[in-house]
């Protein structure tokens, strides 16, 4: 279930939903892009992002791009949600290139050096052949930026695929809820039924919230009230937040006693690893 309260902050969102489309309009331009590349998976976050862009910078400079890993159930949802929103989408099949990926681990297995792919090898690959197909496309399309599509509720807790749908040039719902991201849909016109789906990570059959052991009401609620009634539960989304960070963290450089006297744009190299 979504838990969604239309009641929820309502106003506050209305408020924040055209700052929202304007910041989107501006990390595009400042990244040196006018195009979108998004990976539209039928369910409620690739939705309101591409609704997003669409909103900042024109439907017809938004790229959807649906990939199955052969079956996909919510194959025909995500087309009709490309056709609503009226950007240019291609459904791409990326059952061969799975196929083709697990024919190499199967010679290393087969080398001795892996005794078998790992259940969470075959659960991050897609996510990451997806995120590879994105990057291809979009620097075949002048000017286009690859869109991070992933919200605050799944990163908090690590429910991403690092260098799979953890990527992007920015992310428009990397600091809001998932329950937000609902009320921003609806702000933005986005019909229900596209935003009222029980989320699924699309690969283990399961719901996220069966997947994860709690429900995205209490997930939401801790992240932003810092408190639950259930304790056993507010440890466990404590623990995955915990051992989940790496995900998140710039790569650690060793610091060497060397200078670096270039102008560092970016404040990147003076900061160095701090964490010796």
């Amino acid at each position: 279930m979504c838990n969604y309260r239309k009641d929820s902050g309502n106003s506050e969102i209305k408020e924040m939903v055209p700052e929202l489309i304007d910041w989107c309009r501006r990390q595009l331009a400042s990244s040196g892009g006018d195009k979108a590349v998004i990976g539209i998976s039928g369910g409620k976050d690739s939705t309101v992002v591409a609704a997003l862009m669409a909103a900042a910078i024109g439907a017809d400079s938004v790229y959807g791009f649906i990939l199955p890993a052969g079956d996909q159930n919510d194959l025909e949802t995500a087309q009709e949600i490309c056709r609503h929103l009226q950007i240019c989408y291609q459904v791409i099949d990326i059952a061969a290139i799975i196929a083709a990926f697990n024919s190499c681990l199967s010679a290393v297995s087969d080398s001795g050096i892996i005794n078998q792919v790992s259940a969470q090898t075959d659960l991050n690959l897609p996510p990451r052949v997806r995120m590879a197909l994105l990057y291809a496309i979009s620097q075949s399309i002048p000017d286009s930026r690859v869109i991070n599509t992933s919200n605050l509720s799944e990163d908090w807790i690590g429910y991403i695929t690092l260098y799979g749908d953890s990527a992007g040039a920015f992310a428009p719902l990397g600091m809001l809820t998932s329950d937000e991201v609902i009320a921003v849909g609806h702000e933005l016109g986005v019909p229900a039924r596209y935003l009222l789906l029980p989320p699924a990570d699309g690969l283990t059959g399961r719901s996220d919230e069966e997947v994860f052991g709690f429900s995205y009401a209490e997930l939401n609620d801790y992240i932003r009230n810092g408190e639950l009634v259930n304790q056993e539960t507010k440890a466990q989304i404590d623990r995955l937040h915990r051992i989940s960070r790496f995900k998140f963290l710039p790569l650690p450089m060793f610091r060497p006693p060397f200078a670096i006297k270039a102008n560092d744009l970016a404040n990147i190299y003076q900061q160095g690893d701090k964490q010796q």
